[in-house]
Protein backbone atom coordinates (compact mmCIF):
# COMPACT_ATOMS: atom_id res chain seq x y z
CA UNK A 1 0.00 0.00 0.00
CA UNK A 2 1.35 3.43 -0.84
CA UNK A 3 0.25 7.01 -0.43
CA UNK A 4 1.01 10.24 -2.23
CA UNK A 5 3.75 11.97 -0.26
CA UNK A 6 3.00 15.70 -0.04
CA UNK A 7 6.72 16.57 0.15
CA UNK A 8 8.03 14.39 -2.66
CA UNK A 9 4.95 14.43 -4.90
CA UNK A 10 5.24 10.69 -5.51
CA UNK A 11 3.91 7.43 -4.07
CA UNK A 12 5.57 6.30 -0.82
CA UNK A 13 4.93 3.79 1.93
CA UNK A 14 3.01 5.18 4.94
CA UNK A 15 6.13 5.27 7.16
CA UNK A 16 8.04 7.25 4.54
CA UNK A 17 5.16 9.73 4.23
CA UNK A 18 5.25 10.20 8.01
CA UNK A 19 9.03 10.72 7.97
CA UNK A 20 8.83 13.28 5.14
CA UNK A 21 5.97 15.21 6.75
CA UNK A 22 7.41 15.18 10.29
CA UNK A 23 11.02 15.67 9.20
CA UNK A 24 12.24 12.74 11.31
CA UNK A 25 14.63 10.07 10.15
CA UNK A 26 12.73 6.80 10.21
CA UNK A 27 15.03 4.52 8.20
CA UNK A 28 18.36 3.58 9.79
CA UNK A 29 20.40 1.01 7.81
CA UNK A 30 22.27 -0.06 10.96
CA UNK A 31 19.08 -1.43 12.53
CA UNK A 32 18.07 -4.93 11.44
CA UNK A 33 14.27 -5.02 11.18
CA UNK A 34 13.93 -8.32 9.32
CA UNK A 35 12.40 -10.00 12.39
CA UNK A 36 9.82 -7.19 12.75
CA UNK A 37 7.98 -6.85 9.45
CA UNK A 38 6.01 -3.69 8.73
CA UNK A 39 2.37 -3.97 9.77
CA UNK A 40 0.08 -2.96 6.93
CA UNK A 41 -3.29 -3.94 8.41
CA UNK A 42 -4.20 -1.88 11.50
CA UNK A 43 -7.91 -2.74 11.41
CA UNK A 44 -7.80 -4.59 14.75
CA UNK A 45 -5.59 -2.04 16.50
CA UNK A 46 -6.83 -0.57 19.77
CA UNK A 47 -6.12 2.98 20.85
CA UNK A 48 -5.00 3.90 24.37
CA UNK A 49 -4.30 0.35 25.55
CA UNK A 50 -0.88 1.15 27.01
CA UNK A 51 -1.38 4.78 28.01
CA UNK A 52 -3.13 5.54 31.25
CA UNK A 53 -3.44 9.16 32.38
CA UNK A 54 -2.00 9.97 35.78
CA UNK A 55 -4.79 10.05 38.35
CA UNK A 56 -4.79 12.14 41.48
CA UNK A 57 -6.85 11.15 44.48
CA UNK A 58 -8.78 14.08 45.96
CA UNK A 59 -11.75 14.74 48.19
CA UNK A 60 -14.52 16.45 46.28
CA UNK A 61 -17.96 17.39 47.50
CA UNK A 62 -20.60 16.79 44.83
CA UNK A 63 -24.36 17.15 45.26
CA UNK A 64 -26.09 13.89 46.20
CA UNK A 65 -28.49 13.99 43.24
CA UNK A 66 -25.56 14.25 40.81
CA UNK A 67 -23.83 11.24 42.38
CA UNK A 68 -27.09 9.27 42.30
CA UNK A 69 -27.55 10.11 38.61
CA UNK A 70 -24.07 8.87 37.69
CA UNK A 71 -24.40 5.75 39.86
CA UNK A 72 -27.73 4.87 38.23
CA UNK A 73 -26.23 5.17 34.75
CA UNK A 74 -22.87 3.48 35.42
CA UNK A 75 -22.03 1.03 32.67
CA UNK A 76 -21.14 -2.57 33.43
CA UNK A 77 -17.43 -2.85 34.16
CA UNK A 78 -16.99 0.89 34.64
CA UNK A 79 -17.63 2.83 37.77
CA UNK A 80 -19.52 6.04 38.20
CA UNK A 81 -16.28 7.87 39.05
CA UNK A 82 -14.93 7.03 35.59
CA UNK A 83 -18.09 8.48 34.07
CA UNK A 84 -17.78 11.66 36.16
CA UNK A 85 -14.14 11.98 35.04
CA UNK A 86 -15.25 11.57 31.41
CA UNK A 87 -17.94 14.22 31.80
CA UNK A 88 -15.43 16.64 33.32
CA UNK A 89 -12.93 15.90 30.54
CA UNK A 90 -15.57 16.60 27.86
CA UNK A 91 -16.44 19.89 29.58
CA UNK A 92 -12.77 20.91 29.62
CA UNK A 93 -12.41 20.08 25.91
CA UNK A 94 -15.52 22.12 25.04
CA UNK A 95 -14.29 25.08 27.05
CA UNK A 96 -10.85 24.91 25.43
CA UNK A 97 -12.42 24.80 21.95
CA UNK A 98 -14.65 27.79 22.67
CA UNK A 99 -11.70 29.73 24.12
CA UNK A 100 -9.64 29.02 20.99
CA UNK A 101 -12.47 30.18 18.73
CA UNK A 102 -12.87 33.47 20.58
Amino acid sequence: MSYLCPCLGRQCTPIRVISHVSGTQVHNPQIDTTDAPEILDWSDARRGVFHRPVKQQITLRIDADIIAWFKARARKGRGYQTDINGALREHVKREARSANQA
